[in-house]
């Protein structure tokens, strides 16, 4: 069974409209859904010695998840403020807080190296320590979202096994574009989401396309993290590209019936920055 790191980012995702908080951030997510999966799983970041920092760390814990290595920084965790129309999120704010006060050292090298699949992320901030995650990881997995460059596609994708990217709905022929790109820099699984218009991956020169499932819903924040997350573990442990899809494709779905990436909301702070 594949044992899954999530290592870099974290925050928590302010509902404004609830006044609520959830953990999120997508290594988090990615770990946290790996777990609810039945995959062990693990996380490797750097939490604030806030409400919201220990929120995070509870989620986690409460989930199964390994955060013996999570540190905590004196100061803010990480919060974007998020707003809500018709199920569908919209950001309104966010501050970085203490996520990228920490440094990776050999022993979190050692750590990683005891897991099949690691995963990180564009806002981990770990693009130049990808290096020694690669030669620690059997499996390295990249999330690039919406928020890519051709500069960073050039220098993220040779290190990466599976990347990930967020292209929106559009024509079928630009996502294959963008997906040939990130190949030929040396990624050997590139998966394209496309909000309603499913997604594809292209991998051995073969493209794969798949449909979104239907659902209900309630939720779309954490989708595209369980889409991810559910096509890891397929993946890494058949091989199998259109499997892992479809898999994808209705974890992402399921994922769209709850509040927050993985639920554990509980009240924001009076005081939050969010809320100012």
């Amino acid at each position: 069974m594949p044992r899954l790191l999530g290592i870099g980012d974290n925050t928590v995702d302010v509902y404004l409209s609830e006044g609520r908080m959830y953990p999120g951030g997508n290594a988090v997510n990615v770990a946290a859904l790996s777990a609810r999966l039945g995959h062990p799983a693990s996380y490797v970041g750097c939490v604030g010695d806030d409400a919201a920092g220990a929120l995070i760390l509870q989620a986690l814990q409460a989930e199964g998840v390994d955060v013996t290595r999570c540190r905590q920084a004196p100061g803010l965790t990480s919060w974007s403020a998020i707003g809500h129309r018709d199920g569908d999120r919209y950001f309104v704010g966010s501050d970085a807080g203490v996520q990228g006060h920490w440094t990776l050292t050999d022993d979190d090298l050692t750590f990683a190296a005891a897991h099949d699949i690691v995963h990180t992320s564009i806002y981990s901030r770990l693009d130049d320590r990808l290096p020694r995650l690669r030669a620690a990881a059997r499996v390295l997995s990249y999330d690039f979202s919406s928020e890519w460059t051709p500069a960073l596609l050039k220098g993220v994708a040779p290190h990466l096994d599976v990347a990930f990217l967020s292209a929106g709905e559009g024509p079928d022929a630009a996502a294959q574009d963008l997906a040939r790109t990130v190949a030929a820099h040396g990624a050997l699984v590139v998966v394209v989401t496309r909000g309603a218009d499913g997604s594809l991956a292209y991998a051995d020169g073969t493209f794969t396309l798949q449909a979104t499932v239907p659902t209900q819903v309630t939720d779309t924040l954490g989708a595209g993290d369980a889409f991810i997350t559910a096509f890891l573990h397929h993946w890494t442990a058949h091989g199998d590209v259109p499997a892992a899809l479809n898999a994808g494709a209705h974890e992402a779905a399921r994922n769209c019936t709850v509040h927050g990436a993985f639920g554990h909301g509980a009240p924001v702070p009076a005081q939050h920055p969010a809320l100012s």
